[in-house]
């Protein structure tokens, strides 16, 4: 009986490590995947940035062409943005049965809203604009960094990402209770993209913040942001739902967004930010700068900086003297003073008073061109606005700056080692290691760090000697049972107390014999999800998989090693996977050690092709650039149609033939539009798009 009893043992802990390898192999390919897609939509914007610094227009209508693609929202001013989005404009029909909103908001209309949208119902559009508004009107009081105590209320609730997942923030309120004076939320960004339910999740967590504004909290997360929107879907989601007033209601959540704190302080002890510091991290100067400027922190305008930059540096004191590279003189330090040698004589009080209106207007004009103040905005003063005009005196940073701060704590994320580094796999912001985490804490007397940002596969997890917590609320991010959603409460002694679950409904209606092989069940169902991304991923590069073949077979044989094997894939993909592990897998076993390449290639391919019916080398191009296709369509057209003009697309072309020196002539892009005009509907939709695009080489 003992050995018996010894020998389930070991069969069992054999079992377990098993799938729990399977569970990490499985999160490696997920999360590999996921960040490659961010790097991606990272080089799509560095492209979009190079047209934008090298391309000169020829013609006042490639001027305006590039203006409205590149500069979408931020051409709105205070009042142009009420006029656009005229909510009063917009009537109700009686035939309309969802929810009614009326303002000032009551606890009333929040059951309402979350009654409806359970029933999935949808609010209409006024209402969504209205909403918007009194949002963007209340969120531009709040300072950069929210404060919170505990002392009046019993705890903090703490949420992670929710990425449009609508059973995750149900389940919160149902377990936690609904935001209320003595319930106390901060959820930490990331509200929007791949699930397809972002907009609801807004419309709910803008009318608690309304009607508690005291209570409940929200930062900015990376995914805030209208060009990452463009990739993940939150864009698709609102044209979809809202047909005829989408752009509307898409203008004004781009507006909205950029009036999101940064980040939350609980009781000046606990700091909560969405990704996670660098080690230029500055609060000083998250404090003031103006985050209303940064509408997209995916590009930067330095165009509109290097303008600013000796204004700055007069303003600091550090003007140069001298001369500057073109040998002219440096430009003088900016005073702020009148000039008395200028003055007229005060004999004449007509042509004094009209120099001193003059004087003073011109001082007034550089200091709204200093805090990029256009002369149409209102003089409602917002937080930023005076803190900026407040500490005039102290030194003012470069946009580059305030840019790289937002960044950093947006995009960031923990290492294991020491240091702080470029975060290569994501794109953007950087890895900061334990020390960084430390020095940090200790200059602003800090007990620790929340963050969001990274799916974690028990919903939460400490790093950086518990000094770093990431807390993420999305449940089943990747498919149903990859991970769970948590949530974290902190009383007055700060002592962090989790929630986990799983708002799966598939898994609370498993029969009792069904939940007994569950977790083998999911893990299959899981790890399958997983390797169907995987290949797809693979076949997409199947051209460069042969290159880098064919590079360890010199003998032309078809045949190479599995170790040759697993070395070309990740020379390919460079996903920094343990493909020796996956091989199994992915490969069929081999008698004598050695894979026929073109074969197990032309098996992907036909897996794909089952599902598409065309041929293989146009769907390894479509596989590879869809995301970048999608989002280039997507920022080209402008008023989301989902049609894209000829006359948008031949200035489009002139910027693609610019970029990769290609000389097409007025005739000969003309000629091309109309070639892949295939319905002949005088418009090109985005399966024309795609269909033009795989004749293109992707630009490095």
């Amino acid at each position: 009986a003992f050995k018996a009893a010894v020998l389930i043992q070991q069969w069992y802990r054999r079992h377990v490590a098993r799938l729990e390898m399977r569970r990490r192999c499985t999160w490696r390919i997920f999360q590999s995947i996921e960040y490659s897609c961010e790097q991606d939509q990272i080089k799509l914007h560095n492209f979009f940035s190079y047209l934008m610094d090298q391309f000169t227009p020829s013609s006042s209508k490639e001027r305006d062409f590039i203006s409205r693609m590149f500069i979408s929202g931020e051409s709105y001013k205070e009042a142009e943005l009420e006029k656009y989005c005229d909510y009063e404009s917009i009537e109700v029909p009686d035939s309309y049965t969802g929810p009614h909103l009326s303002f000032p908001l009551l606890p009333d209309h929040a059951t309402a809203l979350l009654e409806a949208f359970q029933q999935k119902q949808q609010l209409h559009a006024r209402y969504i604009l209205n909403l918007l508004h009194e949002t963007r009107k209340h969120l531009k009081q709040l300072p950069n960094i929210s404060h919170v105590s505990t002392c009046y209320s019993e705890e903090v609730t703490v949420c992670g990402d929710l990425h449009g997942q609508l059973d995750d923030l149900f389940f919160i309120f149902y377990k936690n209770g609904l935001p209320s004076p003595s319930k106390s939320y901060v959820f930490n960004g990331d509200f929007v993209d791949r699930g397809k339910q972002s907009l609801e999740i807004l419309v709910i967590l803008f009318t608690f913040l309304l009607i508690y504004p005291k209570e409940v909290h929200l930062n900015r997360g990376n995914h805030e942001d209208h060009m990452v929107n463009l990739r993940y879907g939150f864009t698709k989601e609102v044209m979809q739902k809202y047909k005829v007033h989408g752009k509307k209601i898409l203008r004004m959540f781009q507006n909205v967004f950029c009036w999101l704190p940064l980040a939350t302080l609980i009781d000046q002890k606990v700091l909560i930010i969405h990704g996670g510091i660098s080690d230029t991290t500055d609060l000083d100067m998250l404090e003031k700068i103006q985050r209303d400027k940064f509408i997209s922190v995916l590009r930067l305008k330095k165009r509109k900086e290097s303008s600013r930059k000796p204004e700055i540096q007069a303003i600091n004191g550090k003007s140069e003297s001298g001369t500057d590279a073109a040998g002219n003189e440096a430009a003088p330090r900016l005073s702020l003073q009148p000039q008395s040698a200028q003055a007229p004589s005060t004999a004449n009080r007509l042509e004094f008073s009209r120099w001193l209106r003059q004087t003073v207007q011109e001082q007034i004009d550089t200091c709204r061109r200093l805090m990029d103040i256009s002369e149409s905005e209102p003089e409602e003063l917002t937080y930023s606005s005076m803190v900026s005009l407040k500490d005039v005196d102290e030194p003012c940073w470069t946009r580059q700056e305030e840019w790289k701060q937002i960044l950093d704590i947006l995009w960031s994320d923990p290492m294991p080692q020491e240091g702080c580094r470029e975060n290569k796999v994501r794109g953007g912001g950087c890895y900061f290691g334990p020390d960084v985490t430390e020095k940090f804490l200790e200059k602003y007397s800090l007990q620790f760090l929340i963050r969001s940002h990274e799916c974690k596969q028990e919903g939460y997890e400490f790093c950086h000697n518990r000094k770093v917590l990431t807390i993420f609320s999305a449940s089943n991010y990747y498919e149903i049972g990859s991970n769970r959603g948590a949530y974290v409460k902190l009383g007055p002694d700060l002592i962090p107390h989790f929630v986990q679950y799983q708002a799966n409904k598939t898994a609370h209606m498993l029969t009792m014999t069904q939940r007994q092989g569950f977790p083998v069940a999911l893990i299959s169902r899981v790890e399958e999800s997983a390797f169907r991304a995987l290949r797809e991923k693979l076949f997409a590069h199947t051209s460069a998989l042969i290159r880098a073949f064919k590079s360890y077979d010199r003998d032309n044989t078809g045949k190479i090693t599995l170790s040759n094997w697993a070395t070309a894939v990740e020379s390919v993909l460079r996903l920094g996977l343990p493909w020796r592990m996956l091989r199994p897998q992915l490969v069929r076993s081999t008698e004598d050690g050695m894979l026929e390449y073109k074969s197990w290639l032309d098996d992907l391919a036909m897996e794909q092709r089952s599902q598409e019916h065309i041929q293989s080398s146009l769907l390894e191009v479509i596989y590879r650039n869809r995301s970048n296709l999608e989002t280039i369509f997507r920022i080209i057209d402008r008023d989301h149609s989902g049609l894209i003009s000829f006359e948008e697309f031949q200035q489009t072309w002139k910027l693609f033939s610019s970029h990769m020196n290609i000389e097409l002539t007025d005739d000969g892009i003309n000629d091309l539009v109309r070639s892949i005009d295939f319905n002949k509907d005088g418009n090109i939709d985005f399966n024309e798009f795609l269909e033009a695009f795989r004749l293109v080489k992707q630009c490095p």
